[in-house]
């Protein structure tokens, strides 16, 4: 009797589906690590932006004077976030001794993450005894058309 050594079908399947089940694991991963990555940025960005806008203005009474179109030139960084959407900063209108950080272009997942987040030094965190984010917006339109504002000042 002749016997023939291989691999039949049903093994060849089995360690496809394998493979394919570790790769799923793995894209899943990478995405959850990208999408921590952009947040962290964004985190690490707002800091910026808030540290410079204070001390461009740390001398001034207000924050009138502030004009987005030339912050970002002043403070040496591009008014694009990691969502493809724009950072924008203006005087609180309500008050000039205050002004926002707005985040626009986010997904509904990273809406709610960052209005929930607690951002250090802004008036709402600050004034609510660091229990609530200091951050609002409206997080039910469409993925890349959610805005999240943070105000930070006296």
């Amino acid at each position: 009797m002749k016997q023939e050594s291989g691999r039949s079908m049903i093994e060849m399947m089995g360690v496809l589906a394998i493979m394919g089940v570790i790769t799923v694991g793995a894209i899943a991963a990478i995405s959850s690590a990208m999408r921590l990555q952009k947040r962290n940025t964004v985190n690490d960005e707002v800091l910026q932006m808030v540290t410079q806008v204070r001390n461009l203005f740390g001398e001034y009474d207000d924050y009138s004077n502030i004009n987005n179109a030339t912050i970002f030139g002043a403070i040496g960084m591009s008014n694009k976030n990691p969502y493809g959407g724009m950072y924008e900063i203006s005087v609180n209108p309500s008050n000039t001794r205050q002004f926002i950080v707005s985040i626009n272009g986010l997904s509904q997942s990273d809406c709610e993450y960052f209005i929930t987040k607690g951002w250090e030094g802004s008036i709402g965190y600050e004034m609510s005894g660091r229990t609530q984010s200091g951050a609002s917006g409206n997080c039910n339109n469409a993925n890349g058309q959610n805005i999240v504002q943070i105000i930070y000042g006296e």
